[in-house]
């Protein structure tokens, strides 16, 4: 038992053990009904919030509290490996914090992919239980053209028999067959902004791009 809690309290396992115990507590407080599951989602795409970010690494189409808690729980899975197998036999003495540092980000670098996959599978069953804020991000084709009100009828790419409302804009109605992407949910509407596909993945390539040039040019400007 007292090496369990030195391992839970050793760099870098405690930086898991501090964040699950904190993502217990909110879950609680979910069940309780005190915290809302849409507590980090939120209407529009855009911006760096974490919704935003976790549909860039593929977990759309689920709340971002829980695919937080997947990638936190396989992230921890991970760097208790490398702990138990690894670190605690190795005489690392002030190197723990570099090394620790390291086994983090490869515990998150590998954790990613896996936990994405994970939450893609449960898609189907968020999409008829979960807040519709969560669909944000997610690929659909549009099943009828746009009504006098504007709106069109689509259904989720990777699961047809979820249908969602999509409202139009003047100039980019959305028409029959188009795949779009959900990028902002209209609560009074119940009804959502689209954009083409393609579109939505040039935008994305071209801001990954100018981060980059930014980064760079900060970099060389600290120079």
């Amino acid at each position: 038992m007292a090496s369990v809690l030195q391992s839970a309290l050793s760099f870098p396992l405690v930086v898991f053990t501090l964040l699950l115990a904190l993502v217990m507590l909110y879950w609680l407080l979910v069940a309780l009904r005190l915290v809302s599951v849409e507590l980090f989602e939120h209407d529009s795409l855009k911006g760096d919030h974490l919704a935003s970010t976790l549909v860039a690494l593929g977990f759309a189409g689920v709340p971002a509290s829980f695919s937080l808690t997947v990638l936190l729980v396989l992230a921890g899975v991970i760097t208790l490996a490398v702990e138990l197998v690894v670190l605690r036999w190795l005489p690392l003495g002030l190197f723990r914090i570099p090394v620790g540092v390291a086994v983090l980000w490869v515990a998150f670098v590998l954790a990613s992919p896996l936990a994405a996959s994970l939450c893609h599978r449960l898609h189907r069953w968020f999409h008829r239980h979960s807040p519709r804020r969560c669909l944000l991000g997610e690929t659909v084709v549009v099943s009828e053209d746009s009504g006098e009100d504007g709106c069109a009828m689509a259904t989720l790419a990777d699961d047809p028999e979820c249908r969602v409302r999509l409202h139009g804009k003047a100039g980019a109605m959305p028409a029959r067959g188009e795949r779009r992407v959900l990028v902002k949910y209209l609560a009074g509407e119940g009804s959502y902004r689209s954009v083409l596909q393609r579109d939505y993945l040039e935008a994305r390539i071209r801001l990954s791009r100018l981060r980059g040039r930014r980064r760079g040019g900060g970099t060389a400007a600290s120079h």
